[in-house]
C-alpha cells in the first residue's frame, strides 16, 4: 500500500525568511489583478518538471482510463470519466509549487506500457508564447480512447494569494464504440499565504464534465477552505440531465482523499466513489534521446539545480534557456519569420494534434 499523504504534509510549506523576503520583494512591484505570466518567480517555487509534463498526471490511473469504453450504460459511462477527471488531482510535490512555464516549441512525448499488453502514447507541445498555451494528445488505441485539449493558464495576484486561472478544454473522446466526447473545464488553483502565513496550495471555483449525446453535466463546486472552518480540498458536485435539470447523482468529498456518490433517487448513504489516497502514478517512459526541444533536456540544467537545492544555479539554467528564446524570438521578429507548432495545427482557438491525418 501506499504512503496516505495528509492534507496538511502536501499542501502546505513554511517558507524560509530568505525566500519569503524575495516573494516580498516582487510583490512590492505589483499592483492588485496583475497578470503574472512576464513576471520571473523564484527557482525556489518550481517544481522540478515542465507543466507539459504536468499535464501527464491526469494520464496516472489507467484503471480509471482504460475500461471506460467497455461500459455499455451512458450513465455509468459518464460517472467514470467524472471518477477519472477527479482522480487527477492529487498527484503534487510537497509544499506549494509550480512546473516550468514552457518555451515556444518546447515538446514533451511519452509512452504507457499497460499491464494487458496495451499501449498509450502522449505528446504536449508549447503552441503560443503570448499568450501561453499548451496543447496535449493522449491516446490508447487498443481501448478507444484518445484525450485531447489544451490549458491556457492566466496568473493573476490578489495580495496574500496567486491565482491561477486555468483556462482551456480537456476533451475525453470514445471515438469508436460510442462516438462520444466529453467536455472538461477545469477548477481554478489557488497560492494563498504568499506574502504571510502558511504558504497553501487550493482548488476552487466552478468545474464541469459535459457530454451533449448522452444531455449529461456534472456541475462541481471547488471549495477552498474557510479562514477559521471548513474541510480543505473539498468538491460537491451534481450529476444532471441538462434538458431537464433533473438531479441524478450528488458527489461529495475531497479530492486528495475519499470521494461519494449518492444516487438521489435512493435514501441510503452515499456511495464511496474513490479513495485517491489507494493510487500511485504509473509510470510512464520517456525516449532516452532527448531533442534539443524536449522538456527533459532543455530544463535538464535546471532540474539538476533544483534537486541539488542550488538556487544560484536554478537560477542561472533558467535564466540561460529564456535568455536563449528571447534571442531566437527577435531573429524570427528581423526575418519576418511566423512560428508555427510542429505537432499540432491551430484551428481558431482549438489545436489539432497532426499525427491523426496520417
Amino acid at each position: 500500500m501506499p504512503h496516505h499523504i495528509t492534507d496538511n504534509e502536501s499542501n502546505t510549506e513554511e517558507l524560509a525568511e530568505g525566500s519569503r523576503s524575495i516573494l516580498l520583494n516582487i510583490a512590492s512591484q505589483l499592483t492588485k489583478g496583475m497578470d503574472l505570466h512576464r513576471v520571473t518567480l523564484p527557482t525556489f517555487v518550481l517544481e522540478p518538471r515542465s507543466m507539459l509534463e504536468r499535464i501527464t498526471d491526469f494520464m496516472a490511473h489507467p484503471e480509471f482510463i482504460l475500461p471506460i469504453s467497455d461500459i455499455d450504460d451512458d450513465t455509468q459511462r459518464f460517472i467514470a470519466v467524472v471518477k477519472w477527471f477527479l482522480s487527477g488531482w492529487h498527484i503534487k510535490p510537497k509544499g506549494v509549487k509550480k512546473p516550468f512555464n514552457p518555451v515556444l516549441g518546447e515538446f514533451f512525448r511519452c509512452r504507457y506500457n499497460y499491464q494487458d499488453g496495451t499501449e498509450a502514447f502522449y505528446i504536449a507541445e508549447q503552441v503560443s508564447h503570448h499568450p501561453p498555451a499548451s496543447a496535449y494528445f493522449y491516446t490508447c488505441p487498443q481501448h478507444q480512447v484518445v484525450i485531447t485539449g489544451d490549458l491556457k493558464p492566466k496568473s493573476r495576484f490578489y495580495g496574500n494569494s496567486v491565482a491561477s486561472l486555468m483556462q482551456g478544454t480537456i476533451n475525453f473522446i470514445l471515438p469508436s464504440r460510442h462516438n462520444e466526447l466529453y467536455q472538461v473545464k477545469m477548477p481554478n488553483m489557488y497560492a494563498r499565504g504568499v506574502l504571510f502565513g502558511t504558504m497553501t496550495l487550493e482548488l476552487g471555483d466552478a468545474s464541469t464534465v459535459r457530454c451533449v449525446s448522452s444531455d449529461l453535466i456534472c456541475e462541481m463546486d471547488f471549495q477552498t477552505k474557510g479562514f477559521f472552518s471548513g474541510q480543505p480540498n473539498s468538491v460537491v458536485g451534481k450529476i444532471k440531465r441538462e434538458s431537464t435539470q433533473e438531479i441524478l447523482y450528488e458527489i461529495s468529498g475531497q479530492w486528495s482523499g475519499e470521494l461519494f456518490i449518492k444516487n438521489t433517487k435512493e435514501d441510503e448513504k452515499p456511495d464511496l466513489m474513490v479513495d485517491v489516497r489507494d493510487y500511485v502514478k504509473y509510470p510512464l517512459q520517456v525516449p532516452e534521446h532527448q531533442e534539443e526541444k524536449e522538456s527533459r533536456r532543455l530544463w535538464a540544467k535546471l532540474t539538476e539545480g533544483l534537486m541539488a537545492n542550488n538556487q544560484d544555479m536554478a537560477t542561472d539554467e533558467k535564466t540561460k534557456v529564456e535568455d536563449e528564446e528571447r534571442a531566437l524570438r527577435k531573429d524570427r521578429e528581423a526575418k519576418n519569420i511566423e512560428w508555427k507548432p510542429r505537432f499540432f495545427d491551430v484551428d481558431g482557438d482549438d489545436y489539432k494534434f497532426k499525427g491523426l491525418d496520417k
